[in-house]
Parts: structure tokens; sequence; C-alpha cells
């Protein structure tokens, strides 16, 4: 049903009427279509959802005879302004994502275009197959787009690019005919298309023998030429001529895809990598021309300012640490995958070999200094092509205003002009002002390169202009092509003319003509496009501004208004990392909806669009704002999953503690923020407080006043609460701890408390439990009043945690905690309240228990007597814990306990969060997320298998879901050293 505003249009109401998916005619969701990864925004008129492809046909048809244009749409992630458009936008990424067929023999497929490069090769690798046109955006990239812009990816050196692995496609023409576009002979006998289809693909021809020569003269001569309409396809030295691959590359200006036919191939078996050092940027460059001679499937370069921004990475330092030697000015990652893993061996020697003939050794001069680090592992040599792949998010990671801007992203020369190539780009940056990141496919002279720039001013608009014009002049001096990867979208195709000359271009002009007489699929791309630096059609255009906003958290490590808070959510590029459907935990409420507004991506672009008043008055505080963030569980993901460090849970605290400044609080929000409050009065009164669990009446009347579902049990109050009567127990010669008794813990599962203290007093440790000096109420971190927005009250909880546990902290004494977002808090939140030292030290000690004992067991220092308790443990990771790198010594601790085999569940959130999954509201999407993995692996384990889970509302949501009993870490070390006593 149609999402739309008051006083619907006709247009709005008729795509309702007809059709059964999302139909969107507010701001919200139109202004969450508006960008994608390139430097533009166009608000849609509307934006189409459709459930099938006639659904998709459907809304082409409503369009045209409404006199709307129509932009089709997959992942969003093009860089060039290929999906924005003033029109309707039709994505296909949520339902048209179906392999249609599969050819095992034949190595072929036919697809829907939603579908997403990653899902499609999953589902392939069973068959040892997979589709090789490995873009870094796999994870959200669809085959439809990728098709539109001619994708190429990193191993187009071996299997060329989306043109080269595309068969066929069926599409319809903008007045809904359908049409096969496949291989024809030249005189289309037999073609099985009808009059329409032979007429069009007639013309096609004549035009290609017309234009032979102009196409041969014109036409770049390298691999990586995507730019304007493929009319080499369509010469008569071509025969058979395949159709589709005129549809390829042309960004929806031609077509609507419905299905894509793609050549397939053996999956890598076997592959290793060298990593090439070099002193010089320079030499790397100049040695690429020679490295292909060894045929590797890849050559991608990394250059200095990349590994000094994954430094800072969390998730990447330690990949740039085991791969990178000393301190290179570049390296070049050569990758060989023959089938047979000693032919791979043999290269990667060779590889050696020739940088030492080039002259590179590690002891030489910094021009000449350099050399190969051999990577055989293949879990590390994941992880480096995961970084290589996250390159565009990580240049794009620098908190300031300057970023590195695509415009001349994907130019390529000739690899022996690539060296000079680089070095006369970095003096066009130079003269303008600013410095450049490059990047990617060495291999075929094609880098990623994108100048720093901010665009929100109008002189580096100028430089941008300027850069753009220089380069390219220098890109047809060598030959090469300015459009070498992304496509042309609206920041190239201005400049086709230039490149191919006017006469190609009337050829451009007839070709969209012939297609698409009345102009409504997706124009201004390709030809008669606006100009690249027109800032009406930027996403900071000239009268871009945002109001001083009132903040509650530090956010100065960003430029902006609100502290800062407006350069930490303009950090969001919109590449998309977010929408990632497997691997990590980000986004766990994308993965079960599939919608825009429900990604990390979608609730940035909308916080920015209501700060810089877009969305209308006080939009961040709105009902919308609140809907747009409903299903953020505050996973906290994003904070180490999006390069770009879009800290969604941090933002979300924001908007809240806005909305409950504006509007107040709801029951649900005072229930849940007060939780610590009241903890006390309720486990003395636990059998009245534990009624509603045993009423239906009462879960009723909770649900309709405070939004708590009455599908949910709640968990049940006790009156033997952790407190234990001193404040110090264990060993006096111990070495110091303070155990950090959460609420959670405290009030509903203390065993999970007594099982720690236990293990730590076997374990020879003194232990504190201090109270607060003030003798009132017990310690809490303010968690909860934080996910109610009362950030006040949050930090008052934590200025009495800091001040109790400051003098341990000062003197090095580790704060061990149970609950990871809880312990995890004093890690995160609390240095966004308080900056001050005493903050910090404390911050500093807090541990979880799990990372205290791995870190005990690595210095020596852990003496557990431990005995066997089961055969197997299949192990949760909280969201904090993974989003901390605090994960794997849960893993780690769990393989103290002799014979227990740890199997880890590839999971992302459990869907409770907190109080989010026994919202009346949210119930059904905290199943969902719980669905995708993490209870379908619980209910496969055997009856003997230990579940274990350390987060609170994890533990809960495995029980609701599968009647297993999950247990916290704590309780399986005490059930194994009562294993080990009961041994004679």
């Amino acid at each position: 049903m149609a999402k739309g505003s008051k006083g619907s249009t006709t247009l709005e109401d008729r795509l309702a009427r007809e059709i059964s998916g999302d139909v969107f005619f507010d701001s919200f969701n139109r202004g969450r279509y508006a960008t994608d990864a390139s430097f533009y925004q166009i608000m849609p008129a509307g934006v189409v959802v459709p459930k099938t492809m006639d659904e998709a046909l459907r809304a082409l048809a409503i369009a045209r005879d409404a006199g709307r244009i129509v932009t089709p749409r997959g992942g969003g992630t093009s860089q060039c302004g290929q999906t924005v458009n003033d029109g309707i936008v039709v994505d296909f990424s949520k339902h048209l994502n179906r392999i249609v067929s599969l050819d095992v023999e034949n190595r072929t497929c036919v697809v829907e275009p939603g579908i997403v490069l990653d899902d499609l090769n999953r589902q392939l690798k069973r068959h040892g197959l997979w589709f090789p046109v490995d873009v870094s955006t796999a994870s959200r990239a669809t085959i439809g787009g990728m098709a539109g812009n001619n994708s190429c990816g990193g191993r187009s050196l071996r299997y060329g690019t989306m043109r080269d692995n595309t068969r066929s496609m069926d599409a319809a023409l903008a007045d809904g005919t359908l049409l096969h576009f496949g291989e024809v002979a030249r005189d289309l006998a037999p073609s099985g298309a009808n009059d329409g289809g032979l007429a069009l693909f007639r013309d096609m021809l004549d035009l290609g023998a017309r234009e032979a020569d102009e196409i041969a003269e014109k036409f770049p001569k390298v691999q990586r030429r995507v730019g304007g309409y493929n009319l080499d396809a369509l010469v008569p030295r071509n025969t058979p001529n395949n159709m589709a691959h005129l549809l390829v590359g042309s960004e929806g200006t031609l077509a609507f895809t419905t299905q894509v036919e793609l050549k397939l191939w053996p999956v890598i078996r076997n592959k290793v990598l060298g990593v090439c050092h070099f002193g010089s940027f320079y030499e790397a460059m100049d040695a690429a021309q020679h490295l292909v001679k060894l045929r590797p499937i890849a050559v991608e370069l990394v250059d200095r300012t990349m590994l000094a921004l994954g430094r800072e990475i969390e998730m990447f330092k330690p990949i740039i640490t085991t791969a990178v030697r000393g301190d290179p000015d570049a390296v070049l990652v050569v990758e060989f995958a023959e089938e047979e893993q000693a032919d791979n061996v043999r290269r990667l020697k060779a590889l050696g070999e020739l940088m030492a003939d080039l002259g590179f050794g590690w002891n030489n001069p910094k021009r000449k200094w350099g050399g190969v680090v051999e990577i055989t592992e293949p879990a590390l040599q994941t992880a480096i092509a995961e970084f290589r792949a996250a390159g565009l998010n990580v240049m794009m990671s620098m908190k300031q205003e300057g970023k590195p801007v695509s415009f001349v992203e994907d130019c390529a020369v000739p690899l022996p002009h690539l060296a000079d190539y680089t070095t006369r780009l970095n003096d066009i940056f130079a003269r303008h002002g600013t410095r450049g990141t490059m990047y990617a496919h060495a291999s075929e002279g094609c880098l990623h390169v994108r100048p720093v720039l901010n665009l929100k001013l109008e002189k580096d608009v100028k430089a941008m202009r300027a850069i753009a014009e220089e380069t390219f002049a220098m890109v047809r001096e060598y030959k090469g092509s300015h459009s070498g990867e992304h496509g042309d979208g609206l920041v190239r195709s201005e400049f086709h003319e230039t490149m191919f000359g006017p006469r190609i271009i009337e050829d451009f002009r007839a070709v969209k003509h012939r297609f698409d007489p009345d102009n409504v699929l997706n124009p201004g791309k390709i030809v008669d496009t606006p100009k690249m630096d027109d800032r009406a059609l930027f996403r900071y255009p000239p009268d871009y501004r945002v109001t001083e906003l009132k903040t509650a958290l530090d956010w100065s490590a960003w430029p902006g208004a609100g502290g800062g808070f407006q350069g930490a959510v303009e950090m969001c590029n919109n590449n998309g990392a977010c929408r990632k459907l497997e691997g990590g935990v980000m986004c766990p409420s994308f993965r079960a909806t599939r919608n825009e507004k429900d990604v990390t991506r979608g609730r940035a672009n909308t916080l920015r669009l209501a700060i810089s008043g877009q969305l209308g008055p006080d939009a961040l505080a709105s009902d919308e704002m609140m809907e747009t963030l409903k299903l953020c569980v505050s996973c906290k993901a994003c904070r180490l999953e999006c390069p770009t460090g879009v800290d969604m849970a941090k933002m979300k605290i924001e908007v809240q503690a806005a909305r409950a400044a504006k509007h107040g609080l709801s029951l649900r929000d005072r229930l849940v923020g007060y939780l610590p409050r009241y903890a006390g009065l309720a486990a003395r009164v636990a059998p009245l407080a534990n009624w509603r669990n045993n009423s239906p009446l009462l879960r009723r009347l909770f649900e309709k006043f405070a939004g708590i579902s009455a599908q949910r049990t709640l968990p049940a109050w006790r009156r033997d609460v952790f407190d234990p009567a001193a404040e110090v127990v264990g060993p006096v010669d111990g070495r110091e701890v303070v155990l950090f008794a959460d609420t959670f813990n405290r009030a509903y599962e203390r065993e999970n408390l007594d099982a720690a203290l236990r293990v730590l007093v076997a374990g020879g440790y003194r232990v504190h439990i201090p109270k607060p000096a003030d003798g009132a109420r017990p310690l809490c971190c303010g968690r909860t009043f934080l996910s109610a927005g009362l950030v006040d009250h949050a930090r008052a909880e934590l200025d009495r945690l800091v001040a109790t546990y400051a003098p341990f902290a000062a003197r090095g004494v580790p704060i061990i905690g149970l609950e990871p977002s809880c312990l995890l808090t004093l890690r995160d939140e609390l240095l966004s309240l308080r900056s001050d030292d005493t903050a910090k030290s404390v911050s500093t000690q807090a541990l979880l228990f799990e990372e205290f004992l791995v870190r005990e067991a690595e210095a020596g220092r852990l003496a557990l007597p431990l005995g066997p308790v089961a055969s197997k443990a299949l192990v949760h990771g909280h969201c904090h814990q993974k989003s901390f790198g605090a994960f794997k010594p849960v893993e780690q601790t769990l393989r103290l306990i002799p014979d227990l085999k740890v199997e880890t569940i590839e999971s992302s959130c459990c869907g409770m969060a907190g109080a989010f999954g026994y919202g009346a509201d949210t119930y059904q999407a905290s199943i969902d997320m719980a669905e995708l993995a993490l209870l379908p692996a619980v209910r496969g384990a055997g009856a003997d298998a230990l579940i274990v889970a350390d987060g609170t509302s994890c533990r809960h949501q495995i029980a609701d879901g599968t009647d297993r009993a999950p247990l916290h870490v704590a309780r399986v070390l005490a059930m194994s050293l009562d294993s080990a006593r009961s041994i004679p």
C-alpha cells in the first residue's frame, strides 16, 4: 500500500492501486532515494518497490502515461550519479532478486536484475561456479546495476568486464515492448524478434556498419573503456553481433532490464598473493607493466594514504600490521590463481625474482627500496581482499570537510604510460591546491583517483572543473579512456564529445532516440546531460545549511554544527557497505526487511536531510524520524564495519534525546529507562512484579498501555539478587580486580555473577565489589537511560560509577564486567559524556570477563583447574562484543576447557537488543532477525551441545525461540571447575 503524504497525487493513487509493493511519495522516503554514492542529490517524485517484474513494468507504464521519467535502481551504489533523477525510481533490489535458471554444464545462468553479486555467488558456489566480475561493492551491487554501468572488478585482467560476461538480456523498451537482446546474424535470420525488434536491430546494425571506421578511430583501445554506448558491438567485424552488449553500460537509458543471462566460470580453488613493496610511488606504477607479464589475475594498488587511514581503522589495523613491511610509498598486491597451487607458488617465486631484476631490494635506498611479502594463508588473503575492496570507504573516512571526490575516478591509460600519468596527475592536483588518493587496478592502468575537495565551497567546485578538463585532456593524449569502470552518469557524460568527437556523439543521440524517443528512461545520462558542476544537483548545493543544534554527546572529532554532529552524519558517502546480507553484523534490520529505511545509509541520509532543514521544521524530533530509527537495534556494528565510521547507535541517542526533550517519554520508555531505579523495589515484591507474565489479561493491558508485546515473557524478578555482604573476596595476596555487577545480571541472573566470582577467586584473584560511596542503590552504567534518550540521567549514573571505581583504576586494577552492553558503555558512551582523565582511566581499565582471562592466560598468570563439561559449545556473539573486537576472547576462553569443541554461530544481531524485542511494534522484526541464522542454528544443535551467549538479551531471545537454556561463559567455566574437582 502507499505510504504517501496528504493530498495524494493521481499518479500516486494509481500506483498504489495497481501495485502491491511499496509506493512512496512522502519526503522522508523520497529523500532516501535522492542520492547514490556520487556527490549528487536529486529528489525523485516518487519511489516504487515492485514485488514482481510485472509490477515493475506496470510502474513503467503508469509513469509513462503520467508524463514522468523512470529510473531503475539496484543497490544505489553508483559513483557518477546514474541512479538519481526527478521522476519515478523503481527499486529492483528488495524483491526481484532470483536466479531464474541455472545451466551448470554449460556454465550459464539467468537472473533477475535485483540479485546482489555476493548472493548470486553464494548460490553458485555449491556448483563449483562463480560470476567473476568481482566489484568491490559485491556485497550490495546488483547484477542489473553492474550491467547498466558495465562493471569491471579487480580481476578483469583474467575474466574481462561485465560486457564480456553477459550473454543476453531481456528488456522492455520505454513503450512497453518486450525484446530479447542476444547474438544476431547481420541478416537477422533467424532472430526470433518481433517486427518492432527486427526493425530496431536492423537500424542498430546499419549504424554500426555506417560508422565502423569512425568507431575504430575514436574508441580508445584499452579494455577499460566503458564510456558512452557500446557502438563497437554493432560493427561488422564483431559478427555475430550481440545486441545485449549495446544495453550493457547504457545506465538504464535505453531499456528496462527484466532478465540477464550470464557467463559463469569455475571457482578459484587455489591462490597466492605477493604484496610488492615500493619506496617510490612512481616506481610502483612503472613496475606494473612488467608484473603483468607473469600473468597474474590481478595487480591492485594500495597507496600510502590508504595504508595510513587503514591503520587508524580498528578492523583493518591487524591486516596492515601483518601484510605490510616498513613504510612503503605504495604496495601492489599481485594475485595468482592457477588451478594447481604448485604453479601459483612458482609464479610467486618468479615475482620475487622479477622484483630483484627490476632493481628492488629491502636494503636499497628509497627509490629502489622494496620486495615481496608472500601471503599464502587463506584467511589473510581474504582479509587483504576485504581491505582493498573497502578502499573507497577507507579513503572517505577522513574526518574533515574535504573528502576524496569521484570525478576523474576511473580514467584508464595504457600501462607503459601509467607512471607518467600519475605523476602529471599529482602535478595537476597540486596546481589547484589539493592532493589526491590513488588505489585499485594497476594491472589495467585504471586507478581509482580522487582529489580531496570540499564541494560545499565554490572555489573547490571550480577546482574540480579545471582538474577534470585537464585530466581528460591528458587521458586523450595517452589514447586512454576517461571512463574506465564506474560509467558516465552526471559526472563524465558531459565530456564525451571531447573524448569521442561530435560525430560519435550524434550517433549516441541517435541510439537513445531510436530506443526511447520520448526520453522516458533515465534522461540526462550519456547524452544531453547537465554540466557536471551544476551545484543545484549537488548533495551540498549552494544554499545547504545546518543551523546550530544542541547535542547531548561529544562529537568534537568531526567538523560542523552540533559540536561536530553534522560532520559525523555527513561521513556517510552512500557506498552502501551496510547493505551486505551476510558476514559481520551490519545491518541486522536491513537483512530482515530489505528496506532502504532500515539500513544505516538510509538513516544517515534522513538525518542529514533533517538537520539541514530539507524535511521540514523539527524533523529531528518528528514521528517520521522515529519511524526511520525504529528498527535500529543499536547493535553498534556500523561503528566497526562501516569504514567511514557512521555510528548510528550513537546518533540514535541524539535523536531520542531531542525527541524526549520535545515530546516527553512514553510509558514504555519510562519503564525501560528507569529500570535501575526501581529494580530494588521490584526485587522486594518479586511475586507481584512477575504477575504480568502469568496473566493473559495483564499481558494484553501491558501491550495496550505500555507497548510491550503480549507474546513476550518479561525477565523474572527475584528476591535473592546478587548483593554480597563483603566488598572484597579472594586471597589477600591475590592480584586485584573489580567485578562490575551490572543491573541485569544482578537483578535477573545472579548465577552469572556468582559463577564469575568463583572463577576469579579460583584463579587466585582478589575481587573487589565496591558499593557506591553514597550508600544508595547499586552501581549502573546508564545504558537503559541512554536507550530512552535520557542522557543526563545516564551521565549521573556514570558519574557515580566513575567516582566509585576511580581509585581502583588509578592504580591499574582491571574493572571486569559480564554484560557486554554495560561494560562496553564504559569504553564508548562514557567518553562521549566525559572527557576528563578520571573517566578515561576507568574506561581504559574496563574489560569483559573473557578479555581479562585471555590476557592473563597469554601472560602466563592464569591457573584454573578445569575439567571437561561437554563435547561441543555453540556460541553466539553479542553485537557489542563484535563491534569492539571483543568476541574472539570468548572463543579463546572456552577453548581453555578440556575436550570442548567450540563452534561459532555466524549470526548478526539476535534481534532482542535490550528492550527492542519486547516492543509490540518491533516484536516481529526482532523474531525475523533471529530467524535469519541464530535460531535455526540453535535448533539444529544436538541436545548435548552447550549453547553459550554472554548477552542477557541474547539468552532471552534464544530461550524464547528454541526452548534451549543458553549459558554465560562464566557459568560454563564454573561448571568446568566443578568437573575438575569431581575427577579423582
